[in-house]
């Protein structure tokens, strides 16, 4: 469902009132506008009577239609009523929606006239509006237009190893006696090889994968007909084939162990690209693995508490997952020892920090904590300055970064025990201090498309900046307002970077640089070695705290691919944290450049677009 558009109808000085109470009470809010701004003396506040958008659904006409098939709809609404509802085609393999009609009266319905479309199958919704202006929109309804002769070949997921099942369908057959033959070839060729022949309804056919090379192809399903000729073919279906388990190597932690340390492995895979690596441990001498964490992206690390484990010996390993399914398990790193019980300390505070942030150390003894020093260095430097320092727990600092260069800065802690022992931690270095006046600070997907994981058209990318970017220096002689611009996905192999690397970055439509910096979608959306473009629109608004704060939001909106080379993107099914590097050619209002420093996907790890 979108998210419905409110309109607002006056209700007069009462309601003014009463909204200005509401912003009280609840607190800091934002607002959005493009670069422009007015004042009043006197002013209007407004209101609609209706806040609940319309409900809506479309009604399925069945797995396949034909001729003029009636599509009906249910929309309510139970406030101010519905005004008119859009019923809406997709056809197959594009990205824009075709109105096939609107109906202002109850029931709802249209006729669709399936005679003059390719067959194929297609996506079905509809939009409802009502009185108050609020809108909503279905989810959506698949099927499959059928006059003549055609024949589909489902697809059995991005990634398959060993034996797959496919399925075939046959459309409009009529009395035509035919048979169905599946083949394959390898991506970029035009070399087909029969993977089963001679197959009737229903179509059932088994690959076995391991007797190919693992890599990417493209698959077809075939009629022919009782004399042996070819009648239709289907839609090429991509696949990659991955029968090749994944590498992996357990990084020792070290011996002894204690506070909070990091738990790393290396690890790769040449086809599918790695799902996650799972880090476990056993307690010397047992066969029983547990798991530590489960990292889904580079660096395949996590920090964990030392002191969630007993003391003890202690086994370590890695097991890494592709996205085909196929596993391997680490060599083990044995006989690492764990000892919180002991003198211990360990620090660790924000990779990126601006302003004020909180340093925080764990410190334990048997003989009791006296006093914890934190210090810092730039990375780099054995010149250490001291934060502050603690005589009680929780052992923590705050630090003013705004008093030091920005540059990356190492931590560590000095803990005296009871007896006047002194014990220095384990330098934790790369705290990226950043304090300049207009940063990034966070990037945000969002699908608005057909397809959950793929970068497709309705999709949206949003950039939020600290501060207010002149938008001259993102495209020479932009206002903010709506823009014609294009978006450019890269395989991250083209880059020299990872196969789960693939980057976005924006350009002008006639090829010119629009300096929003790249984004690393942690995330394989096209293939090896391809680029895919959208015909997109970029905006910007400045949003406004009810402290005074304002910052810049650029939202991009992606429209169809303009140029792939061969195929569709993909469609990635695991989660990350992309990674935006903005430019310094991006200048806030006083002429001032944007820090460069990466700027992490803020909130929970998820699929992008």
């Amino acid at each position: 469902m979108t998210t419905p558009r409110r309109h607002l109808r006056s209700w007069g000085a009462l309601v003014a009132a009463a909204a200005l109470t509401v912003l009280a009470v609840n607190g800091p809010t934002t607002s959005g506008a493009t670069f422009t701004s007015t004042s009043s003396a006197t002013g209007q506040v407004t209101a609609a009577a209706d806040w609940t958008a319309p409900t809506v659904a479309v009604t399925s006409p069945g797995s396949t239609v034909k001729d003029v098939a009636t599509i009906a709809v249910e929309a309510t609404d139970a406030e101010s009523g519905v005004a008119q509802v859009t019923l809406e085609q997709l056809a197959p393999g594009t990205d824009s929606w075709v109105t096939i009609c609107t109906d202002t009266s109850a029931p709802f319905s249209c006729s669709w006239d399936t005679r003059t479309l390719a067959d194929g199958t297609y996506s079905l919704r509809a939009r409802a509006l009502d009185r108050a202006g609020l809108e909503a929109t279905s989810t959506e309804v698949r099927t499959t237009v059928a006059n003549k002769l055609f024949v589909t070949l489902d697809a059995p997921g991005d990634d398959v190893r060993g034996t797959v099942a496919l399925t075939t369908t046959v459309h409009s057959a009529g009395s035509l006696t035919h048979t169905v033959r599946l083949e394959y070839a390898a991506a970029d060729s035009t070399t087909w090889r029969t993977i089963c022949s001679g197959l009737k309804s229903p179509y059932a056919c088994s690959w076995n994968t391991t007797s190919v090379t693992s890599g990417d192809y493209e698959l077809r399903a075939v009629v022919v007909d009782s004399l042996g000729r070819t009648v239709a073919t289907s839609a090429v279906v991509e696949v990659t084939v991955d029968n090749v388990a994944p590498s992996v190597a357990m990084v020792d932690p070290g011996s002894p162990l204690s506070g909070t340390r990091t738990f790393s492995a290396t690890a790769s895979d040449a086809h599918s690209g790695l799902e996650l690596v799972t880090i476990q441990y056993a307690a010397t001498g047992t066969s029983t693995w547990r798991d530590l964490c489960a990292p889904t992206q580079e660096p395949w690390s996590c920090r964990v508490a030392t002191s969630t484990l007993a003391d003890g010996s202690y086994s370590f390993r890695a097991v890494a997952t592709d996205n085909a399914g196929n596993t391997t398990t680490s060599a083990a790193v044995t006989q690492r020892l764990v000892d919180n019980t002991v003198s211990s300390v360990s620090v660790d505070g924000p990779d990126f920090m601006t302003g004020t942030v909180t340093v925080t150390a764990a410190a334990s003894s048997t003989a009791g904590v006296a006093r914890v020093r934190l210090q810092y260095a730039p990375d780099g430097s054995s010149t250490w300055t001291d934060l502050c320092t603690d005589t009680a727990a929780p052992w923590s600092c705050a630090w003013d970064t705004k008093t030091v260069a920005n540059g990356t800065y190492s931590l560590r802690a000095v803990m005296v025990d009871g007896q006047g022992r002194s014990l220095t931690s384990a330098v934790d270095p790369g705290h990226r201090v950043d304090n300049s006046p207009l940063r990034g600070l966070d990037v945000q997907t969002a699908n608005g498309g057909y397809a959950a994981g793929k970068a497709d058209s309705g999709d949206t990318v949003t950039f939020t900046y600290s501060g207010v970017v002149a938008p001259g220096s993102l495209m020479a002689g932009w206002d903010g307002s709506a823009r014609n611009v294009t978006v450019r996905l890269r395989d991250g192999g083209l880059l020299k970077l990872g196969k789960t690397d693939d980057t976005l970055d924006v350009q002008t439509p006639n090829g010119g640089t629009v300096h929003l910096g790249q984004v690393n979608l942690k995330g394989d959306y096209v293939r090896s070695g391809r680029t895919a473009t959208y015909g997109s629109t970029m905006t910007a608004t400045t949003q406004t705290l009810t402290d005074g704060t304002q910052r810049t939001v650029v939202t991009l909106r992606l429209g169809s691919v303009t140029w792939y080379q061969l195929t569709n993107p993909r469609t990635v099914k695991t989660t990350g944290t992309m990674a935006w590097t903005p430019s310094a050619t991006a200048l806030d209002t006083l002429g001032r450049p944007c820090s460069t420093a990466v700027v992490n996907e803020s909130g929970a790890a998820d699929r992008e677009f």
